[in-house]
């Protein structure tokens, strides 16, 4: 458990920062050079090599060098992680607001105390 929640932790951390998170979002369309990614920031490549560096730490992102071009892609079984604790929480929220209704609905069945 502990080491399911590092992860998540770690992947939030990654996506925290808006740069990492277009990288993200570009990469979700296909594979793509390092030099392209970072064509789309204001940012030098050394500061862009980073961001790279986060995404790859926390499993986000793989790249491979091919030749003088290193390439991105996404590892979308990572993004898994994510989805399967947002499906935790959204199952804790609804068993949350169920046992809301339930309170409310018997309430209303007792009507007003004489």
């Amino acid at each position: 458990m502990a080491q399911l929640q590092s992860r998540v932790d770690d992947v939030f951390a990654a996506l925290a920062d808006p740069t990492r998170r277009a990288v993200v979002r570009q990469l979700g369309l296909g594979p793509a050079a390092v030099g392209e990614l970072a064509a789309s920031t204001p940012i030098t490549l050394p500061s862009f090599m980073k961001h790279i560096h986060a995404l790859e730490a926390c499993g986000l992102v793989r790249t491979e060098k091919v030749g003088r071009v290193r390439r991105c892609e996404l590892d979308r079984s990572r993004l898994r992680v994510i989805d399967d604790w947002l499906a935790e929480q959204r199952d804790l929220w609804e068993q949350q607001t169920d046992r809301l209704e339930r309170f409310l609905v018997d309430d209303d069945s007792e009507g007003p105390s004489a």
